[in-house]
């Protein structure tokens, strides 16, 4: 495969993100801020999104095991990562922290 056929893959793959809604606006603003001085600019921001939500999502695991759940706790982590997912523009996430949040303001386990 020659570079020029995985740089179209590359455009149809972020394309498809965008219509199913895992991508947003806030996506390409981040785009457009990477430049030659900062080629890497996109990679390091997304690294530290992913970094920061593992460690987000293995403490909201951890509460949910708890025999007592911190439901004001919880919504302050997902807020946090609400947050984030929004300003990189992942909004598929961001949509269900949203709801993840209504969970937890509705004290719902099960949510």
């Amino acid at each position: 495969m020659d570079l020029v056929q995985l740089q179209r893959q590359l455009v149809d793959y972020r394309t498809s993100l965008y219509h199913e809604g895992f991508l947003d606006e806030q996506f390409t603003q981040l785009q457009s801020l990477q430049d030659e001085n900062n080629p890497d600019f996109v990679v390091e921001v997304v690294s530290l999104f992913f970094e920061d939500s593992e460690r987000l999502l293995n403490e909201l695991s951890k509460a949910l095991e708890q025999q007592v759940i911190d439901f004001k706790r919880m919504d302050a982590q997902v807020h946090q990562l609400k947050g984030s997912s929004s300003s990189i523009g992942a909004h598929r996430v961001q949509k269900l922290c949203i709801v993840f949040r209504n969970y937890c303001e509705a004290q719902n386990v099960e949510g």
